[in-house]
């Protein structure tokens, strides 16, 4: 006789999952820092442990958990950097992943519908700039935390006003936008009739009150404010953000093959596109009714709150992870909505599965392709130096070659403007790295001759990066 409730059919997300997860981690363990993640506070950190700097805000972030990984990469950078952080990142979004299914579970969604939205989240190319990321552990622990402390919020018991708030403030002190689960919370467990109309209005003054006390800690303790451009908000920006968010988190499709010139294969990206067309529309599209109820008002409200602070200031690939458990949540919703169009559902899923899979491949690829450059032009820069050298200028002609979020850099950013080559020679040399950029002009020639001049005396080298390839000058 079949039993029903055999637990690898009620949990083969959860299974699969874990079967996945060292896979996973085998293919992104090759992927090295690009860009940002050279200067990123997880980066080896040879400063005493906790300095105020970095310890409390600093720049634009309060991030004590990233300094503790910067620190501890510090030790052996080039065994435990980026290694110790990819296997954060993926241990991270599995933890998340099962925290997902059980808050699922809370908002009384069926088994197919759990399962499905679970696996989805998982391994959807949306989150896959997170996970290919170095530099992102942050995102998917602010998201782990700020799901765990939803499911203590909705428990009712009496530690219920003391663990949510210092879950929401554990989540805030990996990444800033887990915040807003403070707001998120109530509003979300209101939606599914957890919570009355009366202690909705309580909860969403005690989430301000939460905001409130971050803000003051921030004014009160040591700081060091350091505004960046990109992170000045602005209508426009909003409109264009959102227009990102709404592509990358719904429309499954190779993007690198859609957008990056140099890899453009446009019947592949159609044939992506075409395979999880019949998953979008079965689940987002068919049933549109669903959007009138209670709990899609309100789980809309809470995505539009979950991502907001990236839409109004800087947005990448990266940043749909903040949004991806609200979306996991309405795909649930909708297949529990869905009443005999389950058979044509799987169907469809699988094929999102396979499309997927593939666009995963493609993006964990490219990303190392990324990291190779940059490493490749940093052994470069130090073997034409010929010796070890404490101080470099790096002059870095500018190049329009395109770039698509951190899976397709250009070299000079997957070369870290010249920090590439203090990697190489496990943080030795060179101490001092110092850039600049010049455009490329019809005389771009002789403004570099200028500069290396100008600029020869005052550092023992200087690397000159066009494009993949460094000259050196002593």
């Amino acid at each position: 006789m079949q039993n029903c409730h055999h637990p690898l059919r009620n949990y083969w997300s959860l299974y699969l999952i874990a079967v996945l997860t060292p896979l996973l981690l085998w293919a992104v363990i090759p992927i090295l820092p690009t860009h940002d993640d050279w200067v990123s506070m997880t980066s080896p950190d040879f400063s005493p442990f906790f300095t105020k700097e970095h310890f409390f805000f600093y720049g634009y972030h309060w991030r004590p958990f990233d300094t503790w990984i910067g620190y501890v990469a510090g030790r052996n950078p080039q065994v435990l950097w980026p290694s110790f952080n990819h296997i954060l990142v993926v241990l991270g979004h599995l933890i998340c992943s099962w925290a997902l299914y059980r808050l699922l579970t809370v908002l009384k969604m069926k088994e197919a519908a759990k399962n499905i939205a679970t696996f989805l989240f998982f391994i959807t190319p949306a989150a896959m700039a997170t996970v290919t990321a170095v530099d992102s552990q942050n995102q998917v622990f602010a998201l782990t935390c700020d799901i765990i402390a939803f499911l203590y919020y909705v428990k009712h018991n009496k530690y219920k006003y003391f663990i949510w708030p210092l879950l929401i403030f554990l989540a805030t002190l990996f990444k800033e936008n887990g915040l807003m689960w403070a707001l998120v919370c109530p509003i979300l467990a209101y939606g599914f009739h957890y919570i009355d109309n009366k202690t909705l209005k309580k909860d969403i003054l005690v989430g301000i009150a939460i905001m409130a006390v971050y803000a003051l800690a921030i004014v009160l303790l040591p700081k060091n404010i350091i505004i960046h451009p990109d992170y000045e908000p602005g209508v426009m920006k909003v409109v264009k953000n959102t227009v990102k968010f709404l592509f990358i988190s719904f429309i499954t499709v190779d993007y690198i093959y859609l957008l990056h010139q140099p890899s453009r294969n446009l019947l592949l990206a159609t044939i992506s596109l075409l395979l999880t067309i019949p998953f979008f529309y079965l689940i987002y599209i068919r049933n549109w009714k669903m959007y009138f109820s209670r709990q899609m008002i309100c789980t809309i409200i809470c995505l539009i709150i979950a991502v907001g602070p990236h839409l109004g200031t800087v947005f990448s690939m990266m940043h749909t992870y903040a949004g991806l458990a609200t979306i996991a949540i309405i795909t649930a919703y909708s297949i529990d909505y869905t009443k005999n169009a389950l058979k044509l559902l799987v169907i469809s899923f699988i094929l999102w599965i396979f499309s997927a899979v593939l666009i995963d491949i493609h993006l964990i690829e490219s990303s190392v392709k990324s990291g190779l450059i940059g490493k490749k032009m940093a052994q470069q820069a130090i073997q034409k130096t010929g010796k070890p050298v404490k101080s470099v200028y790096v002059i870095i002609i500018e190049d329009d070659y395109p770039k698509l979020s951190s899976f397709c850099v250009i070299p000079n950013e997957a070369f870290g403007w010249g920090l590439a080559s203090r990697y190489e020679t496990n943080y030795q040399w060179p101490e001092v790295v110092k850039d600049t950029t010049i455009e490329r002009t019809d005389n771009y020639i002789n403004q570099v001759n200028l500069l290396v001049e100008n600029t020869k005396k005052q550092y023992e080298a200087v690397w000159v990066v066009n494009h993949d390839q460094v000259e050196v000058f002593k």
